[in-house]
């Protein structure tokens, strides 16, 4: 995609993405006032709270409306100035090789196994592994298993990763980069089907939304499922046309890496656990093609470090991707 059209689709607004969350707060307000039935009955504090719950019912008709209108003006209005006029896009592998390139934090119990389950796979050429400063045996563990070893001292999910596809995409024998982790939680035969769709895009993002392809129980918690679907329709919403998004939290992608080593230079490794979303907001942002493919997911092995300790965690996380994509993610600069 050319630089002039790159930029043109920066300039549009997201009034998608701004009329879903108006229209969300709008409900958050409806559902809240109706609510105060309970504390205001049971407890009889009918002085204090009718006001307040008339107040919110009353005037979350306005953000309900607002979010509707500016949803229906992208959606009918902007939308064919929007999506891209340009064919199906098709680039043949020329060599079905890849690098893979793990992110690990304290992960001595998992990172032998993730290690030798990839260097099995025929068509991974070599397995990277940065440790984020570990504190236990898992750069030895890692070494053992035969990858090659790197330490990311800088604390931090998005310096680790940006660090893992920075080493990855050195190595000029590999197409493709796969991105993923040391924790088992993603397993090696997916490659096959990320590959599958890599002649279409520049990025394929491996969803962990399709029920069948994933364990009932992983970290991934109901709240947190559903969360990750809706910060993912919000990237959507903001980059219309463009792509289809279910999960943003994900961190298993495969990117080609000529598209890599340009938008490497775009990303910000200061963003934390909001990583992902970063790079998948940046990625679109820069006219870069971006596919999902359904890959299955499975119970970590050891204790999670990440956005979904728990549903607090998973709330903050969600909280502030939507903070980054609303501000371009300037808050870090």
């Amino acid at each position: 995609m050319s630089e002039k059209t790159r930029t043109k689709h920066r300039l549009h607004k997201p009034f998608l993405l701004y009329g879903v969350l108006i229209f969300s707060i709008g409900l958050v307000m409806y559902l809240a006032g109706i609510l105060l039935v309970f504390p205001r009955y049971l407890l009889g504090l009918h002085a204090t709270l009718d006001p307040l719950a008339h107040l919110l019912v009353w005037y979350s008709g306005a953000p309900i409306l607002a979010g509707i209108t500016l949803a229906l003006f992208d959606l009918l209005f902007m939308f064919q100035h929007k999506k891209p006029d340009l064919p199906v896009r098709y680039e043949p592998i020329k060599r079905r090789r890849v690098t893979v390139a793990l992110t690990a934090y304290n992960d001595e119990e998992s990172i032998a196994g993730a290690v030798e389950d990839f260097l099995l796979h025929p068509l991974v050429e070599r397995v990277i592994v940065v440790s984020n400063n570990s504190t236990d045996r898992t750069f030895g563990f890692a070494e053992a298993a035969g990858a090659i070893t790197f330490n990311e001292p800088s604390q931090g999910y998005g310096r680790c990763v940006h660090r893992c596809l920075s080493e990855a995409a050195k190595y000029t024998d590999t197409e493709f980069v796969v991105l993923c982790e040391g924790d088992s939680t993603f397993r090696a035969y997916d490659i096959e089907k990320l590959l599958a769709y890599a002649p279409h895009a520049d990025i394929v993002n491996g969803t962990r939304t399709v029920e069948p392809l994933r364990q009932y129980l992983t970290q991934l918690s109901t709240f947190i499922y559903y969360g990750n679907l809706f910060v993912g329709k919000l990237l959507e919403a903001k980059h219309l046309g463009l792509s289809t998004i279910t999960d943003v939290g994900t961190t298993y992608k495969l990117c080609r890496r000529t598209a890599l080593i340009d938008l490497l230079d775009k990303l910000n490794p200061a963003v934390n656990l909001e990583f992902n979303a970063h790079l998948l907001d940046t990625a679109l942002s820069e006219g870069l093609v971006l596919l999902e493919c359904p890959i299955t997911f499975h119970p970590r092995i050891g204790l999670s470090k990440g956005g979904n300790v728990n549903n607090w965690r998973g709330l903050q996380v969600g909280s502030r991707m939507i903070v980054g994509l609303l501000s371009d993610w300037k808050r870090y600069a």
